[in-house]
């Protein structure tokens, strides 16, 4: 028995007349949130001396298209996380040689991000294996119950972001 599904079940017990269902909802989003980090995403990242949030700094600059350059602000926006927060990812990266921070040519006052040509080697290889990575995360599900959950986590995002 899961701890979603033993949580619920005292509940029931103690609680009878309480409606459980976005209990288990969320509650099962967390632990695949979790499992999934623990179990795919954390080891595949260490394996190439990243962490998840400069694996997404270099996946944003490299999705952006060329010259793949951003500026900070569009990065952690893009990333929604904070400035404060991007500043050390930036500062890990540039140490590793995989981004370069410039003057911005439009903005004398601004910097732009960039992609150097390690990192854009190391993105370039290692984005397939991750989306493979999140592929075997998902293999408990045929490819028809992945594009319903899809569907449905899309609609309850839209939801969140509508009001």
């Amino acid at each position: 028995m899961s701890t979603v599904e033993r949580a619920i079940e005292q509940w029931e017990r103690e609680i009878p007349e309480l409606n459980l269902l976005a209990m288990a909802v969320v509650g099962r989003l967390k632990v695949v949130t979790r499992l999934v980090q623990r179990d795919f995403l954390e080891p595949f990242f260490k394996e190439y001396g990243l962490q998840g949030g400069e694996f997404d700094v270099l996946a944003t600059l490299r999705r952006a298209g060329a010259p793949y350059a951003l500026g900070p602000t569009q990065l952690y926006e893009a990333l929604m996380i904070t400035s404060g927060g991007m500043t050390n990812r930036l500062d890990r990266l540039e140490k590793a040689g995989l981004i370069a921070r410039t003057p911005n040519p439009e903005d004398r006052r601004g910097t732009l991000v960039s992609l150097t040509e390690e990192g854009l080697t190391l993105i370039n290889r290692i984005v397939f294996l991750h989306v493979e990575n999140e592929t075997q995360a998902l293999a408990g599900l045929s490819r028809e119950e992945q594009e319903t959950l899809n569907r449905l986590l899309g609609k309850l995002i839209a939801g969140f972001e509508a009001s």
